[in-house]
């Protein structure tokens, strides 16, 4: 009996710590810190015991006081119940801007959070000040900064002093503080040095050289210069440098406008650079698809993502085809036509009483004029280290990776997709780089110092590339704070079909890079804000799986297309500007010229490209029904320009 007493004591004792611990302590209730009227946000809950941990016993109801949920436009009336202590409440609005405070009752526990709600059209206006003062002052670089700044003042309570340091400690810092960030900007630099090697060890000029053989007729000659670009594929502006002075004295022998030559140079140089697998883009490129894929929580590998919208670029893809065809077909129509046919017929390839742009540009005269040698080799031999390494670099991490998971087999597609792009790209720039230095070394062409020097000059033609790039990246995350996209999605749900969103973002980015001049700023301004939104715009139509991805990719193909037709011909644009510049002919005329062409190319693109691939279509059906387009158009509109005069 004392025994069985002490028993039932014992438990009497440990009974109302076991009442205690299951029992709750209180509620705890998370809110964002910032959010925008009108706009959708979410909020978690938590019933925690008395030692501070989540009471998962805990299935009792809620209810939310100090804002209302709305889906889709209807007010929501469900009850809210907790399910092993936690609680999640979606779909949250708050329609009144200043400091507000929510409150979660559940039965005899309740718990708050405080947040700062502010006018949702203020977020559309960092990307709308940098695209205003863009068109205003056309500098990309104070433009992003501008738009910067005043989301910084937005975010941290309208502080306007306080926000020009917040772009410097909170959003540039955050940019470069980012493994991936940096890794973009080294291979990008480490790419201009190689450039910079190879284009004053005449190496490019050789490259250049080779192919002239064959120009010996207008079209051989026109071909010729087309058939460049892709020679000088790995950069935009050695691409219009290197082809414009060395085809210049070419096709006026041959009686080839210079609008001509300068059409051509043009049309192939952001277009090849942009859809290249290496390229001084690529990191630019991959950077931006990376943080707009991370903005949706996607796991894509960015650089596998910008492979497969290669084919969906139709914009620069229809442009080399239509200059091959005006070339080979001996073709031209509109403005073009007529000076043509005065180049054929007078021989004059400038237009009367033009001004032609005045060369200011060196790169290509200095590995002439200074009598180093013009190796084809010593251009081409560093470019195909790089593709060779780089495509090692991503075999050797795709394997890696797929090994590691288990498997001992698998296809090309998969071991692109588990590559690490971001170590192969650097390992192949830096094997351009040295390969390209010991050549040079190695033939005694330059001396070791000054091959470091042009490694050096060819690094700092990347530094305003660079800049551009980390304001990219941080007016991204303005946007991504901000929440711009989350008020677009929500003005825009129910009013747009997700299917038109990839032609739509065409037209935007064609429009504000011609505007602008600026294919990089473009790219900046458009991509943070048209990920997000086809990603949830095609949620809410019900697209997965393939669908889904079929529209993600078209809008990313779709900012980068339609900001190298900015690049192109806008008569702002600096590749516009160079492009007239090397080929010495009246800027007016080559942006006069060429503009028909291109707008012929960007109306196709959009009628057979961007429409009818985001609804199912293969991109390479609508190739084919493009170039046929292209084909006819030439035939049915273009007229042959007459022989060259003996």
């Amino acid at each position: 009996m004392p025994r069985t007493l002490v028993v039932l004591c014992s438990l009497l004792w440990l009974f109302p710590a076991v009442l205690h611990a299951q029992s709750p302590g209180r509620l705890t209730l998370k809110a964002p810190p910032f959010a925008l009227t009108g706009v959708n946000f979410d909020l978690e809950a938590s019933v925690l015991d008395s030692s501070g941990k989540i009471l998962t016993s805990y299935n009792g109801s809620a209810v939310l006081k100090g804002a209302r949920r709305v889906s889709m436009g209807v007010v929501l009336e469900d009850s809210l119940r907790f399910t092993g202590g936690v609680l999640k409440v979606p779909d949250v609005m708050i329609d009144e801007s200043g400091m507000r405070e929510l409150t979660l009752e559940a039965d005899s526990l309740a718990g708050a959070a405080r947040l700062r709600v502010v006018p949702g059209w203020l977020s559309i206006l960092p990307p709308l000040i940098a695209i205003a003062l863009a068109l205003l002052l056309r500098q990309v670089v104070i433009s992003l900064f501008a738009g910067i700044w005043f989301g910084a003042v937005i975010l941290f309570n309208y502080d306007v002093v306080g926000g020009i340091f917040r772009v410097l400690d909170h959003f540039i810092l955050k940019a470069l503080s980012d493994a991936s960030h940096v890794q973009i900007i080294m291979f990008s630099m480490l790419f201009g040095g190689m450039v910079g090697v190879i284009s004053k060890n005449g190496g490019t000029v050789g490259i250049a050289n080779l192919i002239t053989r064959y120009a010996k007729s207008p079209r051989g000659g026109q071909l010729a210069t087309w058939a460049m670009a892709f020679v000088m594929f790995f950069d935009d502006y050695a691409n219009v440098l290197v082809r414009g002075n060395l085809m210049r004295p070419i096709t006026d022998r041959l009686h080839v406008s210079r609008e001509k030559l300068s059409f051509i140079v043009d049309a192939g140089a952001a277009t090849v650079a942009s859809v290249f697998i290496v390229s001084t883009w690529i990191g630019y490129e991959v950077g931006l698809i990376a943080d707009g894929l991370r903005m949706i929580g996607s796991t894509e590998e960015p650089y596998s993502v910008f492979l497969q919208t290669i084919p969906y670029r139709f914009y620069p893809i229809f442009t080399l085809i239509l200059v091959f065809l005006i070339a080979w077909m001996n073709r031209d129509f509109g403005p073009m036509l007529a000076a043509e046919r005065r180049a054929r017929s007078t021989g004059e390839v400038l237009r009367p009483g033009s001004q032609p742009a005045v060369d200011l540009t060196d790169s290509t005269a200095d590995a002439v004029s200074d009598g180093k040698p013009a190796r084809w080799y010593n251009g081409l031999i560093p470019i195909l280290a790089i593709l060779i390494v780089g495509l090692y670099g991503l075999y050797a991490t795709g394997t890696s990776a797929l090994e590691a998971d288990g498997r001992t087999t698998f296809s090309v597609g998969e071991i692109i997709s588990k590559a690490d792009s971001y170590a192969a790209l650097l390992w192949a720039s830096l094997t351009g780089c040295l390969v390209a230095i010991l050549l040079t070394v190695g033939q005694r062409i330059m001396k070791l110092g000054d091959t470091v020097d042009a490694w050096f000059s060819g690094l700092k033609s990347m530094l305003l590339a660079m800049l551009i790039l980390i304001l990219a990246w941080s007016i991204g995350a303005v946007t991504e704070e901000i929440k711009t996209a989350d008020f677009l999605v929500q003005v825009l749900r129910g009013t747009i079909e997700p299917h038109w969103l990839p032609v739509l973002t065409f037209l935007i980015a064609a429009l504000m890079s011609f505007a602008t001049g600026t294919s990089w700023g473009t790219m900046a301004i458009m991509m943070p804000l048209v990920i997000p939104l086809g990603n949830t715009l095609s949620l809410d139509a019900g697209l997965r799986g393939e669908e889904l991805t079929i529209i993600l990719h078209g809008v990313i193909s779709s900012v980068l297309a339609g900001a190298v037709f900015g690049d192109h011909c806008s008569p702002i644009s600096d590749t516009t500007i160079l492009s007239s510049m090397a080929s010495a002919v009246d800027h007016i005329d080559h942006v006069r010229t060429q503009l028909p062409y291109a707008v012929l190319a960007a109306v196709i693109g959009m009628a057979v490209g961007d429409i009818p691939t985001a609804f199912g279509i293969s991109p390479w059906l609508s190739i084919a029904v493009g170039t046929g387009l292209l084909v006819a158009f030439m035939l049915l509109v273009g007229k042959k320009v007459e022989h060259s005069k003996a």
